[in-house]
Protein backbone atom coordinates (compact mmCIF):
# COMPACT_ATOMS: atom_id res chain seq x y z
CA UNK A 1 0.00 0.00 0.00
CA UNK A 2 2.36 2.36 1.01
CA UNK A 3 4.97 1.98 -2.12
CA UNK A 4 1.38 2.19 -4.68
CA UNK A 5 2.03 4.65 -7.69
CA UNK A 6 -0.61 6.49 -6.58
CA UNK A 7 -3.52 6.79 -3.65
CA UNK A 8 -6.23 5.07 -5.76
CA UNK A 9 -3.49 2.25 -6.09
CA UNK A 10 -3.30 2.51 -2.25
CA UNK A 11 -6.76 2.35 -1.71
CA UNK A 12 -7.50 -1.11 -4.40
CA UNK A 13 -4.64 -2.45 -2.45
CA UNK A 14 -6.02 -1.45 1.03
CA UNK A 15 -9.44 -3.34 0.13
CA UNK A 16 -7.70 -6.46 -0.68
CA UNK A 17 -6.00 -6.26 2.21
CA UNK A 18 -9.01 -6.11 4.50
CA UNK A 19 -10.55 -9.31 3.18
CA UNK A 20 -7.54 -11.25 4.06
CA UNK A 21 -6.69 -9.82 6.91
CA UNK A 22 -6.42 -11.95 10.22
CA UNK A 23 -6.74 -8.74 12.33
CA UNK A 24 -10.47 -7.18 11.55
CA UNK A 25 -10.25 -5.04 14.51
CA UNK A 26 -7.07 -3.43 13.51
CA UNK A 27 -8.05 -3.18 9.85
CA UNK A 28 -11.34 -1.52 10.89
CA UNK A 29 -9.49 0.98 12.69
CA UNK A 30 -7.22 2.04 9.65
CA UNK A 31 -10.27 1.63 7.25
CA UNK A 32 -12.14 4.71 9.43
CA UNK A 33 -9.02 6.60 9.33
CA UNK A 34 -7.48 5.69 5.98
CA UNK A 35 -7.53 8.95 4.46
CA UNK A 36 -5.79 10.61 6.96
CA UNK A 37 -3.44 7.46 7.17
CA UNK A 38 -3.23 8.17 3.18
CA UNK A 39 -2.45 12.37 3.15
CA UNK A 40 1.28 11.53 2.24
CA UNK A 41 0.23 10.34 -1.04
CA UNK A 42 -1.23 13.58 -2.03
CA UNK A 43 2.49 14.32 -1.91
CA UNK A 44 5.14 14.13 -4.70
CA UNK A 45 6.60 9.91 -5.01
CA UNK A 46 10.03 11.50 -4.25
CA UNK A 47 9.61 12.48 -0.74
CA UNK A 48 6.54 9.98 0.30
CA UNK A 49 9.10 7.38 2.32
CA UNK A 50 10.35 10.84 4.36
CA UNK A 51 6.94 11.34 5.52
CA UNK A 52 5.73 8.09 6.38
CA UNK A 53 8.32 6.71 8.18
CA UNK A 54 8.82 7.49 11.71
CA UNK A 55 12.60 7.28 11.79
CA UNK A 56 13.38 10.52 12.52
CA UNK A 57 11.19 10.57 15.44
CA UNK A 58 12.33 7.15 16.98
CA UNK A 59 16.17 8.34 16.00
CA UNK A 60 15.33 11.77 18.46
CA UNK A 61 13.28 9.97 21.27
CA UNK A 62 16.64 7.38 21.68
CA UNK A 63 18.63 10.08 21.09
CA UNK A 64 17.15 11.46 24.51
CA UNK A 65 17.18 8.12 26.23
CA UNK A 66 20.64 7.50 26.13
CA UNK A 67 21.39 10.94 27.71
CA UNK A 68 19.00 11.07 30.16
CA UNK A 69 19.37 7.46 31.10
CA UNK A 70 23.02 7.77 32.43
CA UNK A 71 21.62 10.26 35.02
CA UNK A 72 19.51 7.80 37.11
CA UNK A 73 18.12 10.63 38.89
CA UNK A 74 17.41 14.35 37.94
CA UNK A 75 16.69 17.09 40.46
CA UNK A 76 13.59 18.80 39.25
CA UNK A 77 11.24 18.22 35.93
CA UNK A 78 13.25 21.22 34.74
CA UNK A 79 16.38 19.94 34.91
CA UNK A 80 14.67 16.54 32.87
CA UNK A 81 13.17 19.52 30.41
CA UNK A 82 16.65 21.59 29.92
CA UNK A 83 18.14 18.13 28.51
CA UNK A 84 15.42 16.99 26.38
CA UNK A 85 15.53 20.87 25.04
CA UNK A 86 19.28 20.86 24.18
CA UNK A 87 19.70 17.76 22.28
CA UNK A 88 16.79 18.97 20.05
CA UNK A 89 18.88 21.62 19.83
CA UNK A 90 21.53 19.79 19.33
CA UNK A 91 19.54 17.87 16.29
CA UNK A 92 18.09 20.94 14.65
CA UNK A 93 21.59 22.19 14.34
CA UNK A 94 23.11 19.06 12.63
CA UNK A 95 20.09 18.82 10.37
CA UNK A 96 19.61 22.20 9.45
CA UNK A 97 22.56 21.67 6.60
CA UNK A 98 21.20 18.50 5.98
CA UNK A 99 19.28 17.51 2.43
CA UNK A 100 16.47 15.05 2.59
CA UNK A 101 16.78 12.90 -0.82
CA UNK A 102 13.73 13.02 -2.92
CA UNK A 103 12.87 17.32 -1.65
CA UNK A 104 15.16 18.82 -4.58
CA UNK A 105 12.96 16.93 -7.35
CA UNK A 106 9.82 18.02 -5.22
CA UNK A 107 10.75 21.34 -5.21
CA UNK A 108 8.34 22.59 -7.77
CA UNK A 109 5.32 20.58 -7.01
CA UNK A 110 5.81 21.59 -2.96
CA UNK A 111 6.06 25.18 -4.13
CA UNK A 112 2.43 24.60 -6.30
CA UNK A 113 0.67 22.61 -3.79
CA UNK A 114 1.50 25.33 -0.88
CA UNK A 115 1.88 28.47 -3.19
CA UNK A 116 -1.51 29.89 -1.45
CA UNK A 117 0.10 29.40 2.17
CA UNK A 118 3.56 31.06 1.39
CA UNK A 119 2.13 33.93 -1.08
Amino acid sequence: MYRAPNKEMALQMFQQFEWSSKYPREVQSWANELDVLLTFMDYPSSIRSVIYTTNAIERTIKEIRKRLKPMNSLSSLEAAEKIVYLTIQDFNEKWAGRKLRGFAEAHEALQRMFEERYC
